[in-house]
């Protein structure tokens, strides 16, 4: 401990600061920071699963399946946007949005609405492809965060919407609890999308026309839509026939490539962005794997104060982590804690996977301070949602949500 925080915070923090300061620097930053710190795990404190080369080689045994996953999604869904640019459907979407800063929110309200059903790393990316049509390219760092935020915000009430609330249903959290996060998630949509919509109409106007000789590709739309519905797909069959599998193996992300190379001789994939996407993908990698070596259990007993300040602890924080601990700590309101790991992120171009995998796609919002600036509504629409959904719903604090077995002759609790 130094000053009353455990070492591990310190390092941790000091790499955040470094990938904010060195924004150029991000993928060697984060690469210098998980070596310090599994140096310092290997040769002081040791790791949950024991010390030195045995403890590091169980604890990556415990996260490679998540690690995994998120290495298979964020290449995979990269492959998928450049199937739905390329499908035409972004070209002829001029001709059907308004040709005003409301064309520009209508598009994150479809962000939203496909990240409650899709994962929302692939919402933000299909965002930002359609982003980058409609505005010719020239996408304002305040409208890339409204994105992210929107994918964030639709994924938040949905247990296929985002990888935290699929971890509460794996654990027994009911679907209906974390459907409660909706109310706060359209507030902030609404606070956050109008600023954003506007910032981008002022910086390049939303095109008005399709783009002549557009014409639909129904084979690479089919192509998105089975990429899609095999990723819901296996995370819902896995859940219900053999929930413990999805611990084991990344079903998830083995699905997607699944229908990627299932499908490769309909339409081939742009196999070049995988080069292209593999730094910042590795550079994901390197922050949740150094989160998850963190003491994450020095948080306070749950109550809605805690459940606001890890919003914003998850914008510079890796919220997987933090989901586990609250889900073995019990006592949340997991339709506000769903809210606040979910969207919080969004108020960072790292707080979350959706806005380092948009990233990759508009390399210039890699600038905190920027996007700080330009997304200055992201944080506002938080507060906003939060503050409407206590007075809305109040907090109403959950029961333990499985049953659990005491000593031996003990009464079985609900």
């Amino acid at each position: 401990m130094i000053a009353g925080f455990p070492v591990e915070f310190l390092l941790f923090g000091l790499t955040l600061a470094g990938v904010a300061v060195f924004h150029h620097q991000t993928f060697a930053v984060a690469v210098s920071g998980l070596t310090a710190i599994t140096a310092y795990k290997l040769a002081f404190p040791g790791f949950k699963t024991g010390a030195g080369l045995v403890g590091l080689a169980g604890h990556l045994a415990h996260e490679w399946v998540v690690l995994a996953n998120l290495f298979l999604l964020l290449l995979g869904f990269a492959l998928l946007a450049r199937h739905f640019e390329k499908s035409g459907i972004p070209d002829v979407m001029p001709a059907l949005l308004p040709h005003d800063w409301k064309g520009a929110f209508l598009l994150l309200a479809i962000v939203f609405v496909m990240s409650s059903f899709l994962d929302n790393i692939a919402a933000a990316l299909i965002g930002g492809t359609m982003a980058m049509k409609l505005f010719n390219g020239r996408v304002h760092i305040g409208y890339v965060a409204g994105i992210v935020a929107a994918s964030n915000a639709g994924g938040s009430f949905s247990v296929v919407g985002d990888t935290t609330t699929t971890m509460m249903w794996i654990d027994g959290v009911s679907p209906w609890k974390v459907a409660d996060a909706f109310v706060a998630a359209v507030v902030a949509l609404i606070v956050c999308g109008i600023p954003a919509a506007i910032q981008q109409q002022r910086f390049s106007p939303i095109a008005k026309d399709a783009v002549p000789g557009a014409h639909v590709d129904w084979h690479r739309a089919g192509i998105v839509f089975l990429i899609l519905t095999s990723a819901i797909g296996a995370n819902v069959c896995a859940n219900l026939a053999m929930p413990d599998l999805l611990d084991r193996v990344p079903v998830i992300g083995l699905a997607v490539w699944a229908a990627i190379v299932a499908t490769h001789s309909i339409r081939s994939p742009d196999w070049g962005l995988l080069r292209d996407n593999l730094k910042g993908t590795l550079f994901l990698l390197a922050l949740v794997t150094s989160a998850s070596m963190m003491p994450v259990d020095h948080l306070p007993a749950a109550s809605w104060p805690v459940t606001l300040g890890l919003g914003f602890l998850s914008a510079v924080f890796d919220n997987i982590p933090l989901t586990a601990l609250a889900l073995r700590q019990g006592g949340y309101d997991w339709g506000f804690l769903a809210y606040a790991v979910g969207f919080g992120g969004s108020m960072l171009w790292f707080g979350s996977s959706a806005g380092v995998a948009i990233c990759n796609m508009f390399p210039e919002s890699r600038n905190v301070a920027g996007w700080l600036r330009g997304g200055w509504h992201v944080a506002l629409a938080y507060v906003a949602g939060f503050a409407v959904m206590l007075a809305v719903l109040g907090w109403h604090p959950d029961a333990p949500h499985k049953k659990r077995v005491e000593a031996p002759g003990a009464a079985r609790v609900l």
